[in-house]
């Protein structure tokens, strides 16, 4: 009966055991789902729709799909027909296939991993051995006489113990882990936006090398245009001939000019195709966006208060909220510490089995009975027979390990004050960031804001420059000089417009605003 009542209470365990499992098995699925529905709806914020959603009336030629990694979903990017790549394409199409990012989905999946490792500790856990051994040579029998005895003999063993009391420990690794998988997921986001921010910044230089090699272009064909008025002013007797040696050699020097924007131009397309990590980038270019009315008007809003801005930062920056974590996850590392100094208490259960077999048996006689006795009997009487069952408690009560615990603590409170200084660091180092953002965009706006005057009083300088000399009451000198002082203010025009544009994005980058043009 005890036999049978072990083997019932050992079957009732394993089954136990199993529904624990299912049931630990779906919460940890309902939960990492939970978690990723959690993160998808954060990427949804902060790639906002009108942001990083592809435009509906662009036709795909092809599909490129990230390879697969296990057990995380994976987007699926298309590339533009025409090869022009808005910069919301450029940000996605980046973010798809820059193998740090891939990285860091790799490391919050181990995370996830560690949740689930967590959980399931506090599961009974269930170990089964056997022993087969052979024994030859002489026995002595319950009479004191010896005899030939060859022998093998089988040992079946299964046990499981179960967690009861830690000292608090495996919930706060439960806890403890969770927080790591929220830091991860921080520190994806994090190098998302980094990227972001960065490919913002290529974007806009394409942008100011294109419009660098048009005004390049432009002044070019003025030139040309000036060449042949100059050929009719010395046929006509009106300027001297060197005056036509000139202003051809400076049409020679422009053409050379115009090599040089456009190298510069591929240059940047280039340095923007590889940031995709595009493997074919020869006929990558870029859609230009339309920028109606006044720039400084169309990002002013941007311009904000350095601590309003903070303020919200502050609160939704996965570098802040990812330390933020951190902190809190060396919190519970110094209660995972403490639970040492605590009693751990274990249930155990376990069943065992021994099988007989004795070859060529030499007869044997009970002394109580005067009958054979057999040697080798059923299987299935062995089973019976030959087993025992046990179960308990084990209690471990620490004493003294030689302050190895207590000392443990110190350092997890140690690790506390320091992860709270790095957290108190990244807001000191993000405030400082967002003023000096916030300054180099109000510098920016003056410096457009005067680039605009001086490319109007550049401009009236050349055209009188222009018409005297189309007269002849103009030397090719003046006429030269007027035009490279236009160029010089048309560019740095340019580099303030964009430069000014590039430093709003950034304050919205700040601010939790997506960045689009």
């Amino acid at each position: 009966m005890k036999t049978r009542f072990f083997t019932y209470s050992l079957l009732s365990l394993l089954l136990t055991f199993n529904s624990l499992v299912q049931a630990q098995e779906k919460s940890i699925r309902e939960e990492l789902q939970e978690l990723r529905e959690r993160t998808r709806r954060n990427n949804e914020v902060f790639n906002n729709a009108d942001t990083f959603s592809y435009p509906k009336h662009q036709n795909n030629e092809q599909s490129i799909q990230r390879q697969n990694i296990s057990d995380f979903d994976q987007p699926v990017v298309n590339i533009p027909k025409n090869n022009k790549w808005t910069l919301e394409e450029c940000i996605q199409y980046a973010i798809s296939k820059n193998i740090n990012i891939q990285q860091l989905h790799l490391k919050q999946k181990l995370a996830e991993i560690q949740v689930n490792t967590a959980k399931n500790s506090r599961l009974p856990d269930l170990n089964a051995s056997t022993v087969q051994e052979w024994n030859f040579g002489r026995s002595q029998d319950l009479s004191g006489e010896f005899y030939d005895l060859n022998q093998s003999h089988t040992n079946l063993n299964a046990q499981s113990l179960v967690p009861v009391f830690t000292g608090f420990r495996i919930p706060n690794q439960i806890e403890r882990t969770k927080l790591d998988l929220k830091a991860a997921t921080q520190d994806l986001e994090k190098a998302k936006e980094d990227l972001s921010l960065n490919i913002t910044y290529l974007f806009l230089q394409v942008l100011l090398n294109r419009e660098i090699y048009n005004i390049s272009v432009e002044q070019m064909e003025l030139v040309s245009i000036q060449v042949e008025r100059t050929v009719r002013l010395v046929e006509a007797g009106n300027v001297a001939r060197s005056q036509l040696y000139d202003i051809e050699a400076q049409l020679a020097k422009d053409s050379v000019t115009v090599v040089e924007a456009n190298n510069f131009l591929e240059l940047a397309l280039l340095d923007l195709a590889q940031s995709l990590e595009l493997e074919r980038h020869t006929d990558f270019d870029i859609l230009i966006p339309e920028f109606e009315g006044d720039i400084i008007s169309r990002y002013i809003k941007s311009l904000i208060s350095p601590d309003i801005i903070y303020d919200n930062a502050v609160n939704i920056k996965p570098v802040i909220k990812g330390q933020e974590y951190r902190v809190e996850s060396s919190v519970k590392s110094m209660k995972i510490a403490e639970s040492a100094f605590y009693p751990q208490v274990d249930f155990f259960i376990g069943s065992g089995r021994n099988f007989f077999h004795t070859y060529k048996p030499s007869e044997q006689i009970s002394l109580i009975t005067h009958e054979p006795i057999e040697l080798n009997p059923p299987l299935s009487e062995q089973f019976r027979n030959y087993g025992a069952s046990m179960f308990g408690f084990n209690i471990s009560v620490p004493i003294f390990n030689r302050f190895q615990t207590r000392n443990q603590v110190r350092s997890a409170k140690i690790d506390i004050l320091n992860q709270q200084l790095i957290l108190e660091n990244f807001k000191k180092t993000l405030y400082k960031e967002i003023q000096m953002a916030h300054k180099n965009a109000t510098a920016a706006r003056e410096k457009y804001n005067a680039s605009w005057r001086a490319v109007k009083a550049a401009n009236e300088s050349f055209e009188y420059a222009r018409k005297r000399y189309e007269v002849g009451n103009a030397t090719v000198f003046e006429f030269n000089e007027a035009r490279t002082r236009l160029i010089q203010s048309q560019s740095e025009q340019a580099q303030s417009k964009y430069e000014y544009i590039l430093r709003t994005k950034i304050l919205d980058f700040y601010n939790g605003i997506p960045i689009k043009l």
